[in-house]
C-alpha cells in the first residue's frame, strides 16, 4: 500500500476542458483515432519502430537524407542503432531550421542578468552568431567528432558555443558553471578536449565570481594529466581582470567579429554524437553519456509538444531553472528552439536582489512553461508564497518538476496557491543518461498528488522486484524493456562499464537506479534512488517515501532522510529536518514528526532520530544534494562539493551526525 499519499486522499485533479480540447496531444489523438492519451501511450511502447519511425515526419524534423531503417538491433538491444542510412545535424535542426520556415525575426529567448541587464536574441539573430563562432572553430581545427567542453553559466554565448560546436560535427561538453578546478579538470581530461569556452565573470548574489580563474586552474590540472588545451575562448560578462595567456586565450566577442563565411552544417550518421554530458557515477567517477544526434533532437522536442504542450512556431516561453551544466539546459534550449517557441535564461540566484525575483520574472517575461526541482519549489513556499498575489503570472499554462520526487503538501502548494488548480503539474523523471523522460503525464491526464502519471511516449518501462517480474502496488526497480533513440551511446570511453551499470542487473533490461511503484489506479510514484532505498528490519523502504510524510507536519519545510551504519542493527533511519520558521522546542518538533512517520508507515520505520537543522546542503538550483549527506553518514569523503552553495551546511552536518554515532552505539 502506498501510504504518504494518506494527507490527501481522494484527491485527484481532472484538466479543464480547454485545456484539453487546445492541447497538441488532444489533436494528435484525434487525428489518429486514439481513445485516451492511454491508448496513445500502450501504442507507441508497443510498437516503438511505428512510433519513433513516424516520430521525425509529426514533428517536422529536417534530414539531409531520409533514413532507410528506424532501428537496428542486430548487435543487441544494449546497442541499438536508429535511423540507419539516414543524415541530419541536431544544430541545423534548432538555429537554421526556423529561420529557413520565415520565423527568423522571432524571439529565440530572453537572457536576464542578476543586475538587471537584458538580451533578447531572435532566431536570425542567433543563426549570425552560432555561424560565426562555428567559422572559427574550423578555422582553429574543430573537427568532426572532437570535443568542444564549455565551462559556462546559461548565456547566450554558451549556448551559442554548444550548437556552433555541433554544427560542424563537434561535440558539445557542457561543464557545471559551480564546479571546482579540480572536477572541471577530471572532465577536461576525460573528454580529451583541446578546446574550452568559458567566461571573465558573473554574478552570484551581488558577488562576481571569477570563473576564468578556475578555469585557469582546472585547465593546468588537466595539462598535469597529460590532455593539453590549445584554445581558451572567455566570453566578456563581468568586465574584470583576468589571468591571460597569450596565443591561447582569445576574447569571445573578436573570434566571432568581421565577416564571416557562414559554415554549410556537417551532415552526420543519426548515431554519431552531439553532446557529452558528464553525471555522477556510484564511485565517484564521472560518467560520460553520449548523446546521438537524433536522440537529442527527438527526445526534447517530443516532450516539449506531446507533454508540455508547448505550441510550434508560438509565443509560448519556457523558463527551467537549471544551468547548462545540468541536462536541463541542453533540454530546454534543444527542444523550445527546434518548436521555434521562445525560452528563458537567467543569471543569479532565485530570490536576489528580492525574493519575489521568481513571480517577477514570470509576470515579466509572460513564461508560459515554468520548471523546477522540488526543493526549488519548496524554498518559494517558505520564502515567497505570501507575496504570489501582487503579480500577475496567469500567463503561466503548466508547471514541471524534476530532478528529486515532490512531496505530496509542495505538490498541492503548486497546485492549489500557485496554479489556482487550473494547471497541471509535468512530474517528469528521467535522466542524462537518456537526454529525456522514462516517466510523464500530459496536460490531458487526470493527476494525483505527487504521481508522474506513467510511461514517457515511446518508453517501454516497468517496475520489477528483485527477481525481475514485474509488480504493482508494491516498491520496486524502474526499468525499460525497450530502446529508445536518446539512450546513450555506451559511456564515454567505457562500453564494458556501460554495460554493467545500465545492463547487467536484469539481462536485457535497461536498469535506471530508481526506485517506484505503481499504485491500484495505475499511477506511478517515485520513491527516491535505489542507493537511498534504507533498509530497517528487513524492510525496504525510499528515503522520499519518508521525507514526504515528515515535510507533512506543518512546522516542516525540508528533510532528508539517510541510513545510518549501526554496530547492531546493520541500519537505522535518521531524518534531518528543516522547519518552517523560528521552532521554540526542537526537541518536541522532533519527537512529533518522529511520531507522525510511526503512523503513517508503521513503528518499523520510526527513525531512530528526527535532528531539526538551519538548513541541508543544497546546490544553487535549490536542490538538496542527498549524495553528500549519505556520504557523510557512511564515513566517506563527500564528492563534487564545488556543486554546494552553503558549504557551512555541510560542515554543521558532519559534527551533527559525528555525535549521533557516537551516541547511537
Amino acid at each position: 500500500m502506498f501510504k504518504y499519499g494518506v494527507i490527501f486522499v481522494g484527491y485527484k485533479w481532472f484538466p479543464p476542458r480547454d485545456l484539453v480540447y487546445s492541447s497538441n496531444v488532444y489533436a494528435f489523438m484525434e487525428r489518429f483515432g486514439f481513445m485516451s492519451y492511454g491508448d496513445f501511450v500502450r501504442k507507441s511502447t508497443e510498437d516503438v519502430r511505428w512510433f519513433w519511425g513516424n516520430l521525425p515526419e509529426w514533428l517536422g524534423v529536417e534530414w539531409f537524407r531520409e533514413p532507410r531503417e528506424v532501428v537496428d538491433l542486430s548487435s543487441g538491444i544494449e546497442w541499438a542503432k536508429w535511423y540507419r542510412g539516414g543524415l541530419i545535424n541536431l544544430s541545423y535542426n534548432v538555429v537554421d531550421r526556423p529561420v529557413k520556415l520565415g520565423f527568423g525575426g522571432k524571439e529565440a529567448f530572453t537572457w536576464v542578468g542578476e543586475d538587471g541587464s537584458v538580451k533578447r536574441y531572435t532566431y536570425s539573430e542567433f543563426k549570425d552568431e552560432v555561424d560565426r563562432l562555428a567559422s572559427f572553430f574550423r578555422e582553429i581545427g574543430v573537427k568532426r567528432g572532437d570535443v568542444v567542453s564549455i565551462y559556462a553559466p546559461m548565456l547566450p554565448e554558451s549556448i551559442a558555443a554548444m550548437l556552433a560546436s555541433i554544427k560542424i560535427g563537434g561535440i558539445a561538453s557542457p561543464i557545471f558553471s559551480g564546479f571546482a578546478p579540480s572536477a572541471v579538470a577530471e572532465r577536461l581530461t576525460l573528454a580529451n578536449s583541446r578546446v574550452i569556452v568559458t567566461v571573465d565573470g558573473y554574478y552570484r548574489r551581488g558577488s562576481i565570481i571569477n570563473l576564468k580563474a578556475s578555469a585557469d586552474e582546472a585547465i593546468r590540472i588537466s595539462e598535469s594529466q597529460g590532455n593539453k588545451i590549445d584554445y581558451v575562448i572567455v566570453i566578456k560578462r563581468a568586465n574584470i581582470d583576468i589571468p591571460w595567456v597569450d596565443n591561447r586565450d582569445y576574447w569571445y566577442h573578436d573570434v566571432i567579429k568581421g565577416k564571416r563565411v557562414a559554415p554549410e552544417p556537417e551532415e552526420m550518421d543519426p548515431e554519431e554524437p552531439s553532446l557529452l554530458l558528464f553525471t555522477s557515477g556510484t564511485t565517484g567517477r564521472p560518467k560520460g553519456a553520449v548523446i546521438s544526434h537524433a536522440g537529442a533532437l527527438l527526445q526534447p522536442s517530443k516532450e516539449h509538444y506531446f507533454n508540455l504542450d508547448i505550441k510550434q512556431f508560438s509565443n509560448d516561453r519556457l523558463w527551467w531553472i537549471t544551468d547548462i551544466g545540468w541536462m536541463m539546459g541542453p533540454w530546454q534550449v534543444i527542444g523550445a528552439q527546434f518548436n521555434v517557441a521562445s525560452h528563458l535564461m537567467i543569471e543569479g540566484a532565485l530570490d536576489y536582489p528580492e525574493r519575489g525575483r521568481v513571480w517577477r520574472l514570470i509576470q515579466e517575461y509572460k513564461v508560459t512553461h515554468f520548471g523546477f526541482a522540488a526543493t526549488v519549489a519548496r524554498i518559494l513556499k517558505r520564502t515567497a508564497s505570501d507575496i504570489i498575489d501582487e503579480y500577475d503570472i496567469s500567463s503561466i499554462r503548466a508547471f514541471g518538476n524534476t530532478g528529486e520526487p515532490i512531496d505530496q503538501p509542495t505538490w498541492m502548494w503548486v497546485m492549489r496557491d500557485v496554479g489556482r488548480e487550473e494547471r497541471p503539474i509535468i512530474n517528469l523523471s528521467g535522466g542524462t543518461e537518456i537526454f529525456g523522460c522514462f516517466l510523464m503525464p500530459s496536460p490531458v491526464v487526470p493527476l494525483k498528488p505527487s504521481t508522474l502519471w506513467g510511461p514517457a511516449l515511446g518508453m517501454d518501462i516497468d517496475v520489477f522486484d528483485d527477481e525481475g517480474r514485474p509488480i504493482r502496488g508494491e516498491r520496486g526497480y524502474l526499468v525499460a524493456k525497450k530502446p529508445a533513440p536518446s539512450m546513450t551511446r555506451g559511456l564515454w570511453g567505457e562500453p564494458d562499464r556501460y554495460i554493467e551499470v545500465y545492463w547487467s542487473r536484469f539481462s536485457g533490461v535497461w536498469y535506471h537506479g530508481d526506485y517506484a511503484l505503481i499504485d491500484e489506479e495505475g499511477f506511478w510514484y517515485l520513491l527516491g534512488r535505489a542507493d537511498d532505498v534504507i533498509k530497517i528490519a528487513g524492510r525496504r523502504i525510499g528515503s522520499a517515501e519518508v521525507e514526504a510524510i515528515a515535510t507533512s507536519h506543518p512546522q516542516i519545510a525540508e528533510a532528508a532522510c539517510v541510513g545510518l551504519p549501526h554496530e547492531v542493527k546493520g541500519e537505522v533511519l535518521v531524518c534531518f529536518t528543516v522547519p518552517r520558521g523560528p521552532v521554540a522546542d526542537r526537541d518536541k518538533l522532533a519527537r512529533e514528526v518522529q511520531i507522525l512517520i510511526a503512523e503513517k508507515l508503521g513503528k518499523p520505520f520510526m527513525p531512530e532520530k528526527v535532528v531539526v537543522i538551519d538548513d541541508l546542503p543544497r546546490t544553487r538550483s535549490g536542490k538538496i544534494t542527498r549524495r553528500v549527506i549519505r556520504d557523510i553518514a557512511r564515513g566517506e569523503e563527500p564528492r563534487e562539493l564545488s556543486v554546494i552553495e552553503n558549504i557551512d551546511a555541510v560542515i554543521k552536518l558532519k559534527d551533527i551526525i559525528g555525535i549521533l554515532k557516537s551516541e547511537l552505539k
